[in-house]
């Protein structure tokens, strides 16, 4: 599980936090752990040493990169964004 995994964090404000990672899981695991990072009320991320917690009312999107296989049911598959 060597893989490198990219996230950017979007606020309401407009500001933005990137981070790279290590993929955390299996892709089989990826909706259960959604499911739970929705329900709770923050985004908690080890980061160079700290722990950093987000509380999930001043996010207004977050972009995984890349996209995981295993995906929701209630996720839109194959769509582009178009200005």
């Amino acid at each position: 599980m060597s893989e490198k995994r990219y996230a950017v964090v979007h606020f309401i404000d407009g500001t933005k936090l990137k981070l790279d990672f290590p993929k955390q899981i299996d892709d089989s695991s990826v909706v259960n752990k959604l499911k739970s990072l929705l329900d709770s009320g923050a985004m908690m991320i080890e980061a160079d040493g700290s722990l950093i917690t987000i509380p999930m009312s001043s996010i207004k999107y977050v972009q995984s990169y890349p996209c995981p296989k295993a995906l929701p049911d209630f996720a839109i598959k194959g769509a582009s964004i178009v200005d």
